[in-house]
């Protein structure tokens, strides 16, 4: 996988949803129902090993966190990535309950995880400390996080440098980094 450069800019807040690969796998609805997708189906994937070769941590600010989405078969991979990446695991930053189930192997899976792992101290100015943990938001497109996630941040941190990896799209305030971003090394806003 051929990444774009990253920017040469170092930012406080990083938020990223890697692609992580599935080996192949495909989603099924259940016995009879077939094919009904998978991240292979829908973009790139990326492994571990090429996850962390990116360079993530030349962009982090001595003092910044990392908000990291991990799917839960992700989980031991997401806590090893963020490490990769110089940072040290904190904590779950948000729980994302997308009020519809998929099929799993043990239980439906109905959450996802967003993990915070930091670098030195937490940026300071704070902002609100009151943010809840639990995001109750019904599932959309395949892969797309909450928004409410990235306000959530951007209220608990308001004026700190952010950058959004792996980004699809453009957002106020944010330098989006990704393969599907419009222009991926311009802040927008």
């Amino acid at each position: 996988m051929v990444f774009p450069e990253l920017p040469k800019r170092v930012f406080d807040i990083l938020y990223a949803d890697p692609p992580w690969d599935y080996k192949g796998q495909l989603q099924h609805a259940g016995l009879g129902s077939g094919d009904s997708g998978g991240a292979v189906r829908h973009y790139p994937t990326v492994t571990l090993n090429d996850l962390k070769t990116l360079p993530v941590a030349r962009i982090a600010a001595n003092d910044s966190l990392l908000f990291l989405w991990a799917t839960n078969p992700h989980l031991d991979q997401a806590i090893e990535l963020g490490k990769a990446w110089g940072f040290n695991w904190a904590t779950v930053a948000f729980v994302w309950d997308k009020q519809k189930t998929n099929p799993g192997f043990y239980t439906l899976s109905q959450c996802e995880l967003c993990l915070v792992f930091k670098r030195g101290r937490i940026p300071q100015p704070r902002g609100a400390r009151n943010i809840r943990q639990l995001v109750s938001v019904e599932r959309g497109l395949h892969s797309e996080k909450p928004v409410e996630v990235r306000r959530h941040i951007e209220a608990m941190f308001p004026s700190q440098s952010r950058i959004e990896l792996f980004s699809r799209s453009r957002t106020d305030g944010w330098t989006a980094w990704g393969l599907e971003a419009n222009s991926h090394l311009s802040p927008s806003g």
